[in-house]
């Protein structure tokens, strides 16, 4: 056989090796249209988050949700919700039941790489806290050496109490429930007298409280916890898909673009504005969508500050301050790459 018909075979062969040796692309977009809807992870109940008290889900995280369903799909209503506990969500996603988890979930090394995922980004920086109930005395973390303390289980609030005592040198007398609803069961019963999770969802649980004005939330915290949206890792098309709706939520805050002035963004002479609105620049294309996606989102829920104001904000029930979620040139660490 002539050399370089054995060169080319030999090439061919291992290319096809290669290839074999790849995860498959999990081609996410394409099944969500052919579907004609986004199939969406959210927590069991969290208010503020994602809550189905008053009949429709809605929430911080519901609204991250629809903000990809009008991005992709053009509509924020084509999207089918599944509540999944905080033990069952990862293997949700990684069994291909969801397509995207949207439910307060903290952005950690074992659980991108040990798990297989991809976090889209920090939609909503967190760190985890303590709520006090029966102990009015206590005013901070370091005084609960030996109180009993609940905590859900599979998450990272029962790893980070178990590092806060230690390295405090203080006894830990802990109790581990299966959800977040009956950790909160247990603590107004006097099984514990503290709750440990991350702060906004301390927030949440004390309006469930048949006397919310009883519990104190602690100052301290204790951990980062950075939450946001999470995808399986063999599509990368859907991964940059999600991430930029996410960056585009940021973005509209920082140009201005609400929902009240969305169609005046639309004749801006802007060239951030216009690429934003897909105008010039041809960005959605690039994503395998049309240009006018992260325009389609804002109009859909608004941009980050108005879907954090709705929902936690000071117009809210819960009333987190923005903190660290507001926008880092107003004095926060909120920070996205630019649409360009």
């Amino acid at each position: 056989m002539p050399l370089g018909r054995l060169f080319r075979r030999w090439a061919a062969g291992l290319a096809l090796a290669a290839a074999a040796a790849l995860p498959a692309s999990a081609a996410t977009l394409d099944t969500v249209k052919q579907r004609g809807s986004l199939v969406c992870g959210v927590s069991q109940g969290l208010a503020g988050f994602s809550d189905r008290s008053g009949g429709a889900w809605t929430g911080f995280d519901v609204d991250f949700c629809k903000a990809v369903a009008a991005a992709v799909l053009g509509d924020p209503a084509k999207v089918t919700y599944v509540p999944l506990s905080a033990t069952e969500r990862f293997e949700a996603l990684a069994a291909g039941r969801i397509d995207l988890l949207s439910r307060n979930s903290t952005w950690t090394l074992e659980r991108e790489a040990g798990l297989k995922l991809l976090f889209a980004g920090i939609t909503f920086h967190d760190g985890q806290g303590f709520m006090v109930l029966r102990r009015p005395a206590v005013v901070s973390a370091l005084e609960l050496d030996g109180v009993p303390v609940c905590v859900q289980e599979g998450t990272t609030s029962a790893l980070n109490v178990a590092d806060f005592f230690r390295a405090n040198s203080m006894r830990l007398t802990l109790h581990t429930l299966p959800t977040s609803a009956e950790a909160l069961a247990a603590l107004e019963a006097g099984r514990c007298d503290v709750l440990t999770t991350d702060q906004s969802a301390l927030f949440a649980e004390r309006l469930k409280l048949s006397k919310p004005a009883e519990a104190v939330i602690l100052p301290d915290v204790v951990s980062k916890e950075p939450l946001g949206p999470v995808v399986r890792a063999d599509d990368v098309a859907w991964f940059n898909i999600v991430k930029w709706v996410a960056h585009g939520l940021v973005n509209a805050e920082e140009l201005g673009i609400s929902t009240a002035t969305a169609d005046e963004a639309m004749r801006s002479a802007k060239p951030n504005v216009r690429r934003f609105v897909g105008a010039e620049g041809d960005l959605g294309v690039k994503l395998g969508l049309d240009n006018a996606f992260a325009i389609r989102a804002v109009r859909a829920v608004g941009n980050y500050a108005e879907i954090y104001e709705r929902n936690v904000g000071a117009g809210s029930l819960l009333a987190i301050p923005r903190g660290m979620n507001q926008l880092w040139s107003m004095g926060g660490i909120l920070y996205a790459p630019p649409l360009r």
